[in-house]
Formats: structure tokens, C-alpha cells, sequence
């Protein structure tokens, strides 16, 4: 579970003795209240949103791997002028409340770029939240190619968070992020780079699943 959890978790449980406090002190109730039953109830659910499971990237140099849990929303091709500077392939993916919100590197390399940008909080399966909702960004160069990671918030979720720092150097399938509450994530890629794996409506797990191929790379 990651430690994200404690100030939410201690927000939840002042309402709840708060609560307690209304209810035994001033209207003179006792028992099981719904206020604990409620207390209980959300504290469960934080736990299981804040889960951190272990994962195992595949070894295969040629693999892109999902850098988050969720269903394929598209494939989109764009052009991406101000990091790539090329032709691009984005792969969108959706994450539901139920879902793990840890994100993962798609490939090994080096934050050349990081930083939060603030917008709009529109729903994140919309094709139009990955360019005006508030997102978190970080800029991976790697040694046969370069990945954009867009964190995108949508209407439940407020932050987008990244842990690397400016220069730092990630493995493939490393944690680098957290989105809290459901949201969207856009893997963006040189397109004569890659070979697409995935499609629209798939689901995928982060630091598992394979999402594209470089071309040109032996997969041994």
C-alpha cells in the first residue's frame, strides 16, 4: 500500500470521530453508529485504491510495456511538436476507480522533462481531456527511442503525481507516478518507431503487459 494513503486516511478518520463525538455527546445515541459503519466502509476501499503490487516487466529488449492498469481507450496518430518533434502514435489508457493507480515506466531511460500543468477536470474518457484537463508530464529519452507520459486527471481525480527527478534514470516498468482517483494515462511515441500490439477496448495491466515492439530491435 503506498504512504499516499496516511493524510487521506486521517482526513477520513477526523470526520469519523467527529462524528462519533455528535452522536454519542449530543444526541446521546450509543451502539454501532452509521458513521462507523461508514468509517470503516471508506478506510477499506482507501486501502484497497492505495494497493501497490509487485510486478515483473518483461525482459524482451524490443518490448513497450502499459504504464498503467485500465482499458485501452485508442490509438491515435498525432503530431507531436514540442518533445518528440515527429510523427507520433498515442496509446490512451482508461482507469477506473477500481483499478491499480500506480503507473510504471513504458521503457528504461532518462527524465529529459517533468512538471505538472494545470486545466480543466472533464471527464478522462473523453478524447478531449488529454488536452485540456490538468495532467502530469514526464519526458522519457531512452537509447532506441523517446516516450511522453501524460498523467491526465478527469472529474474524480485532483492530483497526478511523479516521483523521478530532472536527469534521473528509470528501468523499464518502474514506479514513477500516482494518479489519484480515476483518470487516463497517454503513452506517446515516435510512430516509425514502434509497432502497436494493442487495441481499442483491451485491458492491460502496468509493468506487464506489452503494449508495442521497437522496430528494428531483436526481442532477444
Amino acid at each position: 500500500m503506498r504512504p499516499e494513503v496516511i493524510p487521506f486516511a486521517l482526513g477520513l478518520w477526523a470526520a469519523w470521530f467527529v462524528g462519533i463525538v455528535f452522536q454519542f455527546w449530543m444526541l446521546g445515541t450509543t451502539g454501532i453508529s452509521t458513521w462507523t459503519v461508514i468509517g470503516v466502509l471508506l478506510t477499506l476501499f482507501l486501502c484497497f485504491f492505495f494497493r501497490d503490487p509487485d510486478r515483473s516487466a518483461p525482459e524482451s529488449p524490443d518490448a513497450l510495456i502499459s504504464g498503467a492498469d485500465g482499458v485501452v481507450l485508442g490509438v491515435e496518430k498525432l503530431q507531436e511538436d514540442e518533445f518528440l518533434k515527429t510523427d507520433a502514435l498515442c496509446i490512451s489508457v482508461f482507469l477506473s476507480l477500481w483499478d491499480v493507480h500506480v503507473t510504471r515506466a513504458p521503457m528504461a531511460g532518462v527524465i529529459r522533462e517533468a512538471g505538472y500543468f494545470p486545466g480543466k477536470a472533464i471527464p478522462a474518457y473523453k478524447e478531449t481531456s488529454s488536452r485540456v484537463n490538468r495532467y502530469s508530464l514526464m519526458f522519457i529519452e531512452g537509447e532506441q527511442t523517446s516516450c511522453l507520459v501524460k498523467q491526465i486527471v478527469g472529474l474524480v481525480a485532483r492530483r497526478a503525481i511523479h516521483w523521478p527527478d530532472l536527469g534521473q534514470g528509470v528501468e523499464k516498468g518502474e514506479r514513477i507516478g500516482m494518479m489519484k482517483f480515476g483518470s487516463r494515462l497517454d503513452l506517446t511515441f515516435p510512430r516509425k518507431d514502434i509497432t502497436v500490439l494493442v487495441e481499442k477496448g483491451q485491458r492491460v495491466k502496468a509493468g506487464e503487459t506489452i503494449i508495442a515492439r521497437l522496430n528494428g530491435v531483436s526481442e532477444t
